[in-house]
């Protein structure tokens, strides 16, 4: 009996801790199928538990991963470039066959003036988070080369907190224009047509590097490598693909720190990092 006991008593110990994953409004965050099969997927393939981690804000994932209570977590290209030194970047996702996305400025389908930067209605406008690159710092560094004072020349701006709630607010009047991320447009203009229908893209910016899968630089090395070989390995695996197809992803790539250089030269440029 007590030779049974210490065998399951050895056999819960062996059981691997979970790998936690935080995840921001990059991610399609109201597709919850689709991450319980990627949950099962990852399970699967790293040998570990996942806990999927939601939080509304990116700030709020930001601090967990910083402060050690996340391992791994899909966040933007600004927080990845503000906190390099404390995070190892794990993998990049590949959409339109490249590791890259754009910002989308968008008007309500009805605006047929709105044609540039320059051109845009001293109204409302809507951000989509602070810590946002296509959603906040692009936007925000387009205006200033546009000439544009956000804080004189808008009646209003605010945040929204996720991409989706930016198309929402420009489809239904509630903000005059915004600023989204285009894989998000993109893919809701798939999935959801009479959303993004009732909003206009005024014009798209240069290419970004994709939001990146990123660790806690601490997570030991062999769970960095395991966990870039199974997200790299999707595409060539039959599972894989169907679950990337549903993300409107076409892969992942291991990346290197260079696809953020943009964002850094203008966090820069606007003081967010010096």
């Amino acid at each position: 009996m007590l030779f049974l006991l210490s065998l399951c008593l050895g056999a819960a110990r062996a059981e691997p801790p979970s790998l936690s994953v935080g995840l921001t409004p990059v991610f399609l965050d109201n597709q919850p199928l689709i991450l319980d099969q990627w949950r099962e997927y990852l399970k699967r393939h790293t040998g570990q538990p996942i806990d999927f981690i939601q939080r509304g804000s990116y700030q709020e994932i930001v601090d967990l991963l910083l402060r050690g209570d996340l391992d791994v977590a899909w966040l933007c290209g600004l927080p990845y470039v503000e906190h390099q030194n404390r995070l190892s970047l794990i993998a990049v996702p590949l959409y339109q066959g490249a590791p890259l996305y754009r910002s989308y400025l968008i008007v309500p389908i009805t605006d047929n003036r709105t044609r540039s930067w320059k051109t845009l209605t001293p109204g409302v406008f809507a951000f989509s988070d602070p810590n946002s690159n296509s959603g906040y710092l692009y936007p925000r560094w387009a205006m200033q080369q546009a000439g544009i004072d956000v804080e004189l020349y808008f009646r209003k701006t605010f945040f929204t907190r996720g991409h989706r709630e930016v198309v929402e607010a420009v489809a239904v009047r509630l903000a005059d224009a915004g600023a989204v991320d285009g894989y998000v447009w993109e893919t809701l203009n798939r999935d959801h047509p009479e959303l993004t229908g009732a909003t206009r893209i005024v014009t798209k910016s240069e290419t970004f590097g994709f939001p990146p899968i990123v660790s806690r630089n601490n997570l030991p090395a062999g769970q960095k490598r395991k966990l870039r070989q199974v997200l790299v390995g999707m595409a060539q695996d039959p599972l894989g693909r169907e679950i990337l197809k549903r993300f409107n992803l076409d892969g992942f790539v291991a990346g290197k720190p260079a696809l953020y250089d943009s964002i850094v030269r203008m966090s820069r440029a606007l003081g967010r990092i010096r």
